[in-house]
């Protein structure tokens, strides 16, 4: 019997998130592993109205791929896909692994080979969800694997990862449009503003400017569960350096320790006490993997631990994220790269926010008491 939190989840998921409508066309894409939530997503998709069109993979296909594929499969431009994308009126994705650490012994220059082969395909995704064109959302199905890297038991893991949806709340769409009112507060102060400066006790100190860019209200539209805000950065104007806090995992890969040093908006030096050389390849993959395509703040307060998991741990209360790499369109980012990398750092200690020189927030909380902020906090 399923979890009849995957049925409320589903409902979530193509009524509120992606608010599938009559008639639409509807991708609905998880590994093999997730096939309980596939199935009820596919009910949801069909009392909505709309075409369900499953696409499920499967762990060990990619990596035959990448242990076994030449220059040519792997750069590969799949036409079917780049079909796909324009068609799509909506896309729901799931992830989760049978094992996370898959591809740890891959070559990550054949993963970066993968990512440009990918690039015109993601290039076309991200131009039409910009223009209102395509509705997406990604969601992470609770697997064992995730739970091994967050360190908990599966159902313990099952309940961090429906609470941090608010799935707890009898009423969840009505809690996220409450969330969504907080964060529209802080979105409509940013907006306009010229400059944030992160400061963490890890060393980071990182200035960047915003000026002429739009802040997005992330409210569950698009990742769920979500809880962020963000802007692209103006792409020569980032100076200064940035310690993530947790290790970040991309492409089945971990890295820890990454220090990125930023001049002139470009990333010029770069280590990791873990995964150094793959961090290096995946920014030399192309010119705009060194730049940064992203600047957000975390605000969903009912996670509060790091999971291994981007998904969750960039919307930490408390934290800013910073992703290498491309841009999105809708923010008026205008930088362009196969790579998408978010990376967290945690200002709850000592971490200080200032926007124009005025300081916004302290140890991981908004100085505004209108703005986001923990449950039931005065």
């Amino acid at each position: 019997m399923n979890d009849p939190r995957l049925t409320k989840l589903a409902d979530l998921l193509v009524n509120y998130s992606t608010v599938v409508k009559p008639g639409d066309l509807v991708r609905l894409s998880g590994p093999a592993v997730g096939r309980p939530l596939l199935v009820e997503l596919y009910r949801a998709v069909i009392r909505a109205g709309g075409h369900p069109y499953l696409n499920i993979s499967f762990d060990e296909c990619a990596e035959i791929k990448l242990l076994e594929a030449n220059d040519d499969q792997l750069t590969f431009s799949n036409p079917i896909d780049l079909f796909a994308v324009d068609k799509l009126n909506a896309s729901i994705s799931l992830w989760g692994d049978d094992n996370t650490k898959a591809l740890s012994g891959v070559d990550p220059a054949k993963q970066a080979l993968v990512g440009r082969g990918r690039r015109p395909m993601m290039t076309k995704f991200f131009e039409r969800a910009a223009a209102g064109e395509l509705r997406w959302c990604g969601t992470q199905f609770p697997c064992h694997a995730a739970a091994q890297d967050a360190e908990m038991s599966l159902a313990a893991y099952e309940d961090f990862v429906f609470r941090a949806g608010l799935l707890h709340h009898t009423d969840p769409v009505l809690s996220w449009k409450l969330v969504s009112e907080r964060q529209q507060r802080l979105v409509d102060y940013l907006n306009g503003k010229n400059e944030i400066h992160f400061v963490a006790q890890n060393g980071t100190d990182l200035k960047l400017s915003v000026k002429g860019r739009r802040w997005i209200n992330c409210d569950g539209h698009e990742n769920f569960p979500d809880g962020e805000v963000f802007t692209g950065p103006v792409e020569d104007a980032v100076e200064g350096t940035v310690c993530y806090s947790f290790p970040a995992v991309h492409g089945g890969r971990e890295c820890d320790g990454i220090r990125l040093t930023f001049k002139n908006g470009k990333v010029v030096d770069a280590s990791a006490k873990k995964g150094e050389e793959f961090l290096i390849a995946m920014l030399d993959q192309d010119p705009g993997a060194r730049v940064l395509g992203e600047i957000a703040i975390g605000t969903n307060y009912d996670v509060t631990r790091y999971s291994k998991n981007t998904l969750f741990d960039e919307k930490i209360g408390g934290t800013f994220h910073a992703a290498v790499g491309s841009s999105y369109p809708e923010t008026g980012g205008k930088n362009d790269s196969a790579l998408h990398w978010d990376m967290v750092c945690d200002l709850r200690t000592g971490g200080k926010i200032f926007v124009d020189g005025k300081l916004i927030s302290e140890n991981g909380r908004f100085l505004d008491p209108t703005w986001p902020r923990p449950e039931g906090a005065a």
